[in-house]
């Protein structure tokens, strides 16, 4: 059953997918719900048009013909966005929404023009007219026997096979091959479409989702579609060997299909992420894997990118010596370290006097503590916000050479920090929650649970939206419990902050796995 709040009834639908229904006047409890709904309707259309909002405002309402015809112009303006409840693999509501978007839906002669820029980024405005055409991808899908079939609207002007294109977002070309109008799974080839047409295009060598095209004498790039950011995460592997080059192949091609689905290789943690939009778009996701590419893949809980730093002065003085006949190596590296603000990375420098070590070595020196650095010391990951001072040393006139200084960097840095009280910087994001207020109790008292900290609560409308920093470890499936706690009503958006010492029980825990991993490994 859906509920029409335009026409107050309660439409039944036949479940065999003809799309077969019948319509009733609400009536009990869904009768008061829906008079409720009329009148917002009603107060959405008067506030698009300066006579009906004048009526409104006498009156209290306006009739059923004033609601009717002021609905295209609420759509116009964008004062009201219409939610229709529909299903295409039941056949529900389907026709409903059709003839709503054909009785009241807007012509594209209608809207005016459209903002966007020029290549050389001034703005500029897209008219329709019967100049070079402008069009926008807004999607690509894959398909096995035409391969990527692109999405397009037509802003301006009209377009003909064989025309020429250039892609101005990514500064390409394009030649209009065969052309395409689609109805469901059924697609007729076309000659010519005209401004306001949809249409889709066959393997455009350069193009993407979001990308403009236009015709040789236009200069235009459209605003991208604004897709939302993903909320969940997790990291995946194969489940055979040498199918890595299939996955890799397959996530570029769903990503392609999907902006919202992202993906991404981490050399630092070594693991593959993958992003999406809850927890059954990645099922999707893996389904479409197993059905096209023929390769399964098993997710699990991805590491999180923490930071070594130090929290006092340090010092050492590490001597590399090795002698196996012949010519053998010889470096002797003094090094301080110093803790620094957050965010200042790591900072060599040098403060040698006198000819104890040869300058040349300076390099070597710093190469090996970058290299052990990005390592790490205690746990593993990259140490961070502190100052390192290479000031003095010792050299053979015959066994001093680059290597041997590289290890004796790598072998003073490792002492210098463990002799400086070091410890772990976990990522902490920034989450905006937005939920019913009759779920603020239970949000908040989760958000706390995982070490969330409050940063403020704001009311719009019927919702609360709940500002606090978490933890990323704390993240992990956020978005299922938050389903879960809202009855499928609650959203959240994240951010990465910044990073700030942990809980010492919590280090203690990070740094016991890591060093059992390694020593599994």
């Amino acid at each position: 059953q859906v509920l029409d709040v335009l026409t107050k009834e309660v439409v039944t639908y036949e479940i065999d997918g003809m799309g077969k229904s019948t319509a009733a006047p609400a009536d009990g409890d869904l009768a008061e719900q829906v008079e409720a709904m009329h009148a917002e309707l009603i107060e959405a259309v008067a506030a698009a048009d300066d006579a009906l909002m004048e009526k409104f405002f006498e009156e209290g309402s306006l009739s059923d013909d004033e609601l009717k015809a002021g609905l295209g112009a609420a759509l116009l303006s964008g004062e009201l966005i219409p939610l229709f409840a529909t299903s295409g693999t039941t056949n529900v509501g389907v026709s409903r929404m059709m003839d709503f978007a054909s009785k009241f839906g807007t012509a594209p002669t209608d809207r005016g023009p459209v903002a966007a820029k020029k290549t050389d980024d001034s703005e500029i405005e897209v008219a329709i007219d019967d100049s070079n055409p402008v069009l926008l991808i807004f999607k690509t899908i894959s398909d096995r026997h035409v391969g990527n079939l692109s999405f397009f609207k037509i802003f301006s002007g009209n377009l003909s096979t064989g025309s020429d294109l250039k892609n101005t977002t990514l500064k390409g070309s394009e030649r209009v091959g065969q052309m395409f109008v689609l109805n469901g799974k059924e697609s007729t080839a076309v000659e010519k479409l005209n401004a306001g047409d949809l249409g889709a295009l066959v393997k455009l060598k350069q193009t993407h989702t979001c990308d403009t095209l236009c015709g040789s004498k236009a200069d235009a790039v459209l605003p991208p579609i604004d897709f939302p950011k993903p909320n969940i995460h997790e990291a995946l592997r194969s489940k055979s060997q040498g199918d890595e080059d299939k996955i890799a192949q397959g996530m570029s091609a769903l990503h392609e299909e999907d902006p919202t689905f992202i993906y991404k290789v981490d050399g630092e943690l070594h693991q593959t992420v993958m992003s999406g939009m809850g927890e059954l778009h990645l099922r999707v996701i893996c389904d479409k894997l197993k059905e096209r590419y023929n390769v399964e893949i098993e997710l699990y809980e991805p590491k999180v990118p923490y930071r070594e730093t130090i929290k006092a002065n340090g010092e050492s003085k590490y001597r590399h010596k090795k002698q196996s006949g012949g010519s053998g190596q010889f470096a002797e590296v003094w090094m301080r370290v110093s803790p620094q603000e957050r965010d200042s990375g790591l900072e060599f420098t040098e403060s040698l006097t006198g000819m104890n070590v040869d300058r040349v070595f300076v390099t070597s020196v710093e190469k090996g503590v970058n290299t052990i650095a990005a390592e790490g010391v205690i746990a593993g990951y990259r140490v961070v916000d502190l100052k390192v001072d290479f000031y003095d040393g010792k050299m053979h006139p015959v066994d001093s050479k680059d290597v041997a200084f590289q290890i004796a960097g790598r072998g003073a840095f490792r002492e210098a920090v463990q002799a400086a009280k070091p410890g772990l910087l976990e990522p902490i994001y920034s989450i905006e929650v937005k939920i019913p207020d009759d779920f603020t109790g239970a949000v908040t008292g989760d958000l706390s649970s995982r070490r969330g900290r409050l940063q403020g609560m704001d009311a719009v409308g019927g919702f609360q939206v709940v500002k606090a920093h978490l933890p990323q470890k704390e993240l992990y499936r956020y978005s299922t419990t938050l389903r879960s706690l809202t009855e499928g009503r609650g959203i959240h958006t994240e951010e990465f902050s910044h990073y700030e010492e942990m809980p010492k029980d919590m280090e203690q825990k990070v740094i016991a796995a890591a060093q059992k991993e390694k020593e599994e490994a």
